[in-house]
């Protein structure tokens, strides 16, 4: 006779699924307020400008790829548009499949600076 298997209690897992995800939410909303807040709402990697119509456009990007690494001073965040966030995350998962402990494999870094000359910009406009 095969043992009496207890059935899981939906109600249980449902409320901690429901909390899980109502945790995330908050999470995500107090680190893109924040970054939405510290950063211009210029894409980092493309240098796209964003308004209040379509800053939903806009993303969070974690540097380290840690989603809950987010110091209040915002080092870890960069913001890039969905297009870019999404190449991002690709080139990341394409690296990741790859052997890098040989010591040919380069670090891929963003070499455009969209306020590279932001200081001389401002000064003009004076």
């Amino acid at each position: 006779m095969p043992p009496k298997t207890i059935p899981p209690d939906s109600d249980k897992l449902d409320r901690i699924v429901a909390e899980a995800r109502r945790n995330r939410e908050q999470r995500n909303m107090t680190y893109r307020e924040q970054a939405l807040r510290i950063y211009p709402w210029i894409c980092g990697r493309c240098a796209r400008e964003f308004t209040r119509a379509n800053v939903q456009l806009l993303t969070v990007h974690h540097r380290d790829h840690n989603h809950d690494n987010n110091p209040a001073d915002g080092s870890n965040w960069e913001l890039l548009c969905v297009y870019c966030h999404e190449n991002e995350h690709a080139r990341y998962l394409d690296n990741a499949g790859r052997d890098t402990s040989s010591g040919s494999a380069r670090e891929s870094r963003s070499t455009h600076n969209p306020f590279a000359n932001l200081k001389a910009l401002l000064k003009d406009k004076e």
